[in-house]
């Protein structure tokens, strides 16, 4: 078979399967069984595949057909100018959660040293990001998750920052080295209750640790917010990433815990994402 008909083919099985966007992941998923790139398959439609890539090709159609997470089958992400190895160890990078970074690079210019914590650093995305972007900013990612550790250790090696960033498998609460002038993160918010409703490929492959807010989506918030308050020095940012609904309780538990409210931001469907607070 060449090229356009595996390729139609595949589209043709998402399509029955009602998986969105069946002529994007068809075309992502050709490229990864053939190691080329999408313009490669436009430019060639009549190569012919050879037994070994097409059998390749309809694996990852039948992982894609059952919801699986397009990011999970080819492990990687794009997120902010990068992209990011992930596997079901670490939650996919979302494109709301680029707020964060957009924020930080607003507050602080390139010249300025910093220490950054990320708490719940999962893939590491957030935190490798910010030093991308920031070359005097040195930081620290914890996780709860020793995977998903391992995971922001690859990535951080892939984007040359291992000299600028140190890893901890540690909860929140037992976290106890440094004291920041920036803390960020992106809590599980999600309530328990609600978990079952969301959509198919997060629900059957994502990591609950990293979604699941506990009984009423907050309990991880409020053990984050409360470490922060510790950990970060005074005058010091801290990002929160928070759920669509979470506003107000969450501004009332940093004024509690001794930060003063900046502001909130809204996300893409203008939803409120993430708020900014500053240590009194």
């Amino acid at each position: 078979m060449n090229i356009e008909d595996t390729l139609d083919e595949g589209i043709s099985i998402l399509k029955k399967n009602k998986i969105p966007n069946p002529q994007l992941d068809g075309e992502i998923l050709l490229s990864n069984s053939i190691k080329r790139d999408k313009k490669y398959i436009i430019l060639n439609p009549k190569e012919v595949l050879n037994s070994e890539k097409l059998s390749k090709f309809k694996s990852l159609i039948d992982r894609r057909k059952k919801k699986e997470p397009i990011a999970y089958i080819v492990n990687n992400k794009n997120f902010w100018k990068d992209k990011f190895f992930v596997n079901k160890d670490v939650l996919i990078p979302r494109p709301d959660t680029e707020l964060i970074i957009e924020q930080v690079l607003k507050i602080y210019s390139k010249d300025m040293q910093l220490q950054v914590l990320d708490i719940g650093t999962g893939s590491g995305c957030i935190l490798l990001s910010i030093l991308k972007e920031r070359p005097n900013f040195y930081g620290t990612g914890i996780d709860i998750s020793k995977k998903s550790i391992n995971v922001s250790k690859f990535n951080t090696k892939q984007l040359n920052l291992m000299n600028r960033v140190k890893f901890f498998h540690s909860s929140v609460d037992n976290f106890k080295i440094g004291k920041y002038d920036l803390i960020v993160s992106n809590p599980p918010y999600i309530k328990l209750f609600n978990l079952k409703y969301l959509e198919k490929d997060v629900v059957n492959f994502e990591p609950k640790l990293a979604l699941s807010g506990g009984f009423d989506g907050f309990s991880k918030i409020r053990k984050v917010i409360s470490k922060a308050s510790i950990l970060i020095k005074k005058n010091g940012k801290f990002i929160l990433e928070i759920g669509f609904n979470q506003k107000n309780k969450v501004k009332k538990i940093l004024k509690e815990e001794g930060f003063y409210v900046n502001k909130a931001i809204k996300d893409y469907g203008n939803n409120d994402r993430c708020i900014i607070s500053t240590k009194i």
